[in-house]
């Protein structure tokens, strides 16, 4: 039963992130056997070797994650085989119910070479509960390690891969917001873009349109992080007229950037954002540092912006030529 499952995780010697994901994984799988069965969740009983297999798998997976120190884990589409798979309860058809549940939400792909069963319940509530980044469209594959079940298999090897890899800094994803809007005045939508701009946003861009029965609007283009992608959306509906917002996630691949500060001739600071690109570094020096500079002398503040931008290509070229001498 389920507080006897509980009972000797609890009493294991283990670190609390693995106590409290294997205990989040037993629940979750026997909440999913009780709902298919029509019991209350600790009723439910596993076969006693079926339930030490569980306990060994769950708790196996997650402290070797914890021991490799991995942080961040994504899943490709599972294979959930085909045909069908006997149970203690009958014959039944594949996916099986348990699995069936615990797989919603998650990307499924080919059913692959599998004339059985490819994700049993304790893989799939593995992922359920381990899962939880996305693959990032640009990645460096890293160590692979390989994993053997018992059971002979002959069209497949019985065998799962773990791939360690590292995403480039370069690459992620980002979640466009759109919306058009002919009823709101062109004044108020400078604090709009100040107010998604607080609220997380990356970007944001605003056009002319022509609406319908040819009315003047604008269209409103925000872009965001997933992880700011709820905040950002109640404030385009909170500072704009709009009664709707499209949303698509996108891939996104950035050039590497650094920021610096260059001291200006009359001893100011002047922050320069500076992207490194194939053909070398390209630098741009903050406008309203170079303006503040260009009042104080009285100088020309592209002559300023020119020379700060130089000197920072000048730092981050001779920064680069040490660190090849020192390797």
């Amino acid at each position: 039963h389920l507080g006897d499952l509980l009972a000797i995780v609890a009493a294991a010697p283990l670190s609390p992130w693995v106590r409290d994901k294997a205990i989040q994984a037993l629940r979750l799988l026997c909440a999913e056997e009780a709902m298919v069965h029509g019991v209350p969740m600790d009723e439910v009983a596993l076969h006693e070797v079926g339930a030490l297999d569980a306990i060994v798998d769950i708790v196996g997976c997650i402290e070797g994650f914890e021991q490799l120190g991995i942080t961040r884990i994504a899943a490709m589409p599972l294979a959930l085989g085909s045909g069908w798979v006997r149970t203690a309860h009958g014959v039944m058809s594949i996916p099986a119910p348990v699995t069936a549940r615990l797989v919603e939400g998650l990307a499924i792909g080919p059913n692959g070479p599998v004339a059985g069963e490819a994700t049993t319940p304790t893989g799939a509530v593995l992922l359920r509960v381990l899962v939880n980044s996305s693959i990032p469209p640009r990645w460096r594959a890293g160590a692979t390690a390989w994993g053997a079940g018992t059971r002979d298999t002959v069209a497949y090897p019985n065998a799962v891969r773990l791939l360690l890899a590292e995403s480039s800094p370069e690459a992620g994803q980002v979640v466009t917001l759109s919306t058009d809007v002919d009823d709101m005045s062109p004044e108020y939508l400078d604090p709009l873009r100040a107010a998604l701009m607080a609220a997380g946003a990356v970007d944001v861009q605003v056009w002319g349109t022509l609406m319908k029965k040819g009315r003047p609007g604008f269209r409103i283009e925000v872009i965001c992080i997933p992880d700011t992608v709820e905040r950002v959306t109640e404030t385009l509906f909170l500072h704009s007229t709009t009664l709707g917002v499209r949303r698509a996630t996108c891939d996104r691949i950035t050039l590497q950037r650094s920021d610096l500060r260059v001291t200006a001739g009359n001893g100011q600071n002047v922050a320069v954002k500076v992207v490194h690109t194939a053909a070398g570094p390209r630098a741009k020096a903050e406008f309203e540092d170079v303006r503040r500079v260009a009042e104080q002398t009285g100088r020309p503040a592209f002559e300023i912006a020119r020379e700060i931008e130089a000197a920072a290509r000048s730092m981050v070229l001779a920064s680069v030529q040490d660190t090849s001498r020192s390797s």
